[in-house]
């Protein structure tokens, strides 16, 4: 019998980590928090068909992922860290696609401002 599932989507929200990334140096010599919330669509042919552990996709794979992109190297714009984890996905997992949102909590802003963020969706066989 052939599945009725069209679509296998994992969500992880609250990926958090610390690190060094700003336009300013000063936002660059202290490590501030960061998280990420992603969404990555994998192959329906990955999806288990008997309720065990064995046979899932490993999250944690996902989340370590992100997190070593963002603390392996110090971006100016959220974009280019975004960016850098959807390419890591896309090239370390068999994801179709993922969608990845940036936070950065206390933007340096002319008024206050808690937190800047940025959504970035890339395919496998496009540029994210």
């Amino acid at each position: 019998m052939e599945s009725a599932i069209q679509t296998y989507r994992i969500r992880l929200d609250g990926i958090r980590f610390r690190a060094k990334h700003g336009v300013s140096r000063a936002e660059r010599d202290l490590p501030q928090d960061f998280v990420v919330c992603m969404e990555v669509e994998l192959p329906v042919a990955l999806l288990p068909r008997t309720d065990t552990r064995a046979r899932v996709f490993d999250y944690d794979q996902l989340a370590t992922l992100v997190v070593d992109a963002g603390t392996s190297a110090s971006y100016k714009l959220l974009e280019t860290l975004a960016e850098r984890i959807i390419e890591r996905v896309l090239d370390g997992t068999p994801a179709l696609g993922v969608t990845v949102q940036v936070k950065k909590f206390g933007p340096p802003t002319s008024v206050s401002v808690d937190a800047a963020a940025v959504e970035l969706t890339g395919r496998k066989g496009r540029s994210p």
